[in-house]
């Protein structure tokens, strides 16, 4: 169970973090490009824990 909030807590921030930056460098198309994808893929992980922690909890 720690390691599901750990891990969604890492997701979150990952995503946070990365849409900030996409924001941030939003002319620059290669750095929109890298953010786009580091920010997908930290929702991913955000998604897959909660789901994980919620069959745990359940």
């Amino acid at each position: 169970m720690v390691v599901s909030i750990i891990g969604t807590i890492i997701g979150a921030l990952i995503t946070a973090f990365g849409l900030y930056y996409l924001i941030k460098e939003w002319k620059d198309p290669e750095s929109k490009k890298i953010y786009s994808i580091i920010t997908a893929v930290g929702a991913v992980i955000f998604v897959a824990m909660l789901i994980k922690l919620l069959v745990e909890l359940l």
